[in-house]
């Protein structure tokens, strides 16, 4: 039986507010004078792009935000590739661990670029076998680990995010769940929870 391992990005992987909302002010400040904020980060994170941009820049235009935005997240990914941003302890000494017992895949709401940048920053493109976001594709994330599982023939995904909205995805897209309890969000469900990443080795043997 084929079982892999799925990860969602913010919350789970690592917390890049402050250093999302620091690339996207340089856009924003000069152009709209918007500063945005880690709170802004914090309460969109986890959202599709285009509801995130939506709650961010309320009331403004979509034509003449469309640019802006488009630029925004080019400024975001070279920031991040050039930069990090704060891993959650243990981060990399487990993935190489988990890599040698599951593959490992990850599905995000971000755009394109984002998880590049996660990847290529911290050297981990050789643990993770597969990938997909939501600037892919515009397919919602339900779809999107479903998509992961079926390409990778795997019998059973489990999807490891820190939000409700992660495990409503899990569920539509077939696969098990583990809350990340240090991330960002709550969960309203009885599922196996994580209080530390460095704990999922030893949870997964409980789970599986």
């Amino acid at each position: 039986m084929k079982t892999g391992i799925i990860f969602d990005m913010d919350g789970t992987l690592w917390d890049s507010a402050s250093q999302v909302a620091e690339a996207w002010s340089r856009v924003t400040v000069p152009k709209i004078g918007k500063q945005v904020t880690a709170q802004d980060m914090y309460r969109t994170m986890g959202m599709p792009m285009d509801e995130l941009a939506k709650a961010i820049f309320p009331g403004y235009d979509p034509e003449k935000l469309l640019p802006i935005l488009e630029e925004g997240y080019r400024e975001e990914n070279d920031y991040l590739a050039a930069h990090g941003a704060e891993l959650y302890p243990d981060l990399i000494s487990t993935i190489q661990m988990l890599s040698k017992m599951y593959p490992l895949y990850i599905v995000s709401n971000c755009q394109e670029g984002y998880i590049e940048a996660f990847l290529s920053y911290y050297q981990l493109e050789p643990y993770f076998q597969d990938y997909i976001c939501f600037g892919a594709n515009n397919r919602p994330k339900g779809e999107n680990i479903a998509l992961i599982i079926e390409r990778n023939q795997l019998d059973q995904g489990i999807y490891v995010g820190d939000i409700q909205a992660d495990y409503e995805a899990a569920v539509a897209g077939g696969a098990l769940f583990i809350h990340a309890a240090y991330g960002f969000g709550t969960v309203h469900a009885d599922v196996p929870k994580l209080n530390s990443f460095r704990e999922l080795p030893q949870l997964l043997k409980s789970v599986l």
